[in-house]
């Protein structure tokens, strides 16, 4: 008989589990021996997976769980927003209110609007004279987002929304993202103040981020609501657009 897989180096061994799935390997892999198990649980095989998948870390740290965790959640990152841009009408939003002539959907650059600074963006929303609003909620178990490494690794979750006004009209425009628990209880809250863009602006977008950190255990969803109108009441669509909405869950 040839030589037993217990056998081999363990620099061999590595390789050879470095070349499976990463779910696998915790699935499975991780069962079959204590070796194995060790291994799996170590720096080193998921320092190779990431190395052999071009996924780079800004500090090093040679933590066996950190190394494990940030394969996963680099590989898992993706925008959380369904149809941001309008390129599927309002499908993926609730809560929707539809003030004045409610929500419409618009091609860039739009009338006395410019053009977005991503080509890869093609439509926006768009208020009308009342207030218009719309939400997602984001199950983040549903998209893969386990207990354990939601509450031990408290990954950075990060909210990004542009905006912009027509250059002949003055409008609003609000943000508020919460994250909360199973039981829909607010866990942490980010309100923007209501941002004002004056007639005879620029028209130009403009980006708002904010950062959620250091959060706590027990978040399981992420409410994304924005809107805005305009402030001259004119019929139609004069209020603020927004598109290119997001939410990440970062390393």
């Amino acid at each position: 008989p040839g030589p037993r897989m217990e056998s081999l180096p363990e620099a061999v061994l590595i390789r050879i589990l470095a070349s499976i799935p990463a779910v696998d390997l915790v699935l499975a892999c991780r069962l079959v021996c204590c070796q194995w198990k060790n291994l799996v649980d170590g720096a080193a095989l998921w320092i190779l997976k990431c190395q052999q998948e071009g996924l780079t870390r800004a500090e090093s740290q040679e933590n066996a769980e950190n190394w494990q965790n940030f394969y996963f959640l680099s590989k898992k990152k993706k925008n959380l927003i369904k149809n941001p841009c309008g390129e599927e009408d309002l499908q993926h939003w609730g809560e929707v209110e539809n003030g004045g002539d409610g929500w419409k959907i618009e091609e860039l650059p739009g009338d006395f609007g410019k053009e977005f600074p991503s080509e890869e963006v093609h439509k926006y929303f768009v208020t009308s004279y009342e207030w218009c609003r719309k939400a997602q909620v984001i199950d983040l178990r549903a998209e893969g987002y386990w207990e354990e490494l939601m509450d031990t690794t408290q990954p950075k979750i990060v909210v990004k929304d542009w905006y912009a006004g027509r250059s002949d009209a003055s409008c609003l425009y609000e943000l508020c993202v919460k994250l909360l628990s199973e039981n829909e209880d607010v866990l942490a809250e980010y309100k923007s103040e209501t941002i004002t863009i004056p007639q005879d602006n620029d028209a130009n977008w403009t980006e708002i981020s904010h950062t959620f950190s250091n959060y706590g255990p027990g978040v399981c969803f992420v409410r994304f609501e924005h809107g805005g109108q305009d402030t001259l009441f004119w019929k139609g669509w004069y209020g603020v657009r927004v598109t290119n909405s997001s939410v990440t869950v970062e390393p």
